[in-house]
């Protein structure tokens, strides 16, 4: 994969998680600047930043929960970002973030 390749995947992956955001009516905000993407919990004021990292075409998630990186992986059913520790999906860790850092329940379909 190129780096314009991994910029512009990032780049859907950013917007869908906008989208998420946006359709769950959770009391978030988010900014997207520079290469990060970051979501601020209205209640707290706490953070959760994802930022990309095109040298080695992974995500980097930053929560009170620690920092975490994934890579993209080709499954059956389609590519996956996906932990590389612990092989858990992006979307099912970024979840646990906002529910644990803001106390709202947000699906991310991607």
């Amino acid at each position: 994969m190129t780096e314009a390749q991994f910029n512009q995947l990032v780049d859907k992956l950013m917007f869908s998680i906008e989208e998420s955001i946006e359709h769950s009516g959770a009391d978030m905000d988010y900014e997207n600047s520079g290469g990060m993407l970051t979501l601020t919990c209205e209640g707290n004021g706490s953070q959760i930043i994802l930022s990309r990292q095109p040298s080695l075409r992974e995500i980097w998630l930053a929560a009170r929960s620690g920092g975490f990186h994934f890579k993209l992986q080709s499954t059956q059913d389609g590519d996956l970002w996906r932990n590389t520790v612990s092989a858990e999906p992006l979307s099912q860790m970024l979840s646990q973030a906002c529910l644990a850092q803001s106390g709202e329940q947000v699906s991310f379909e991607f």
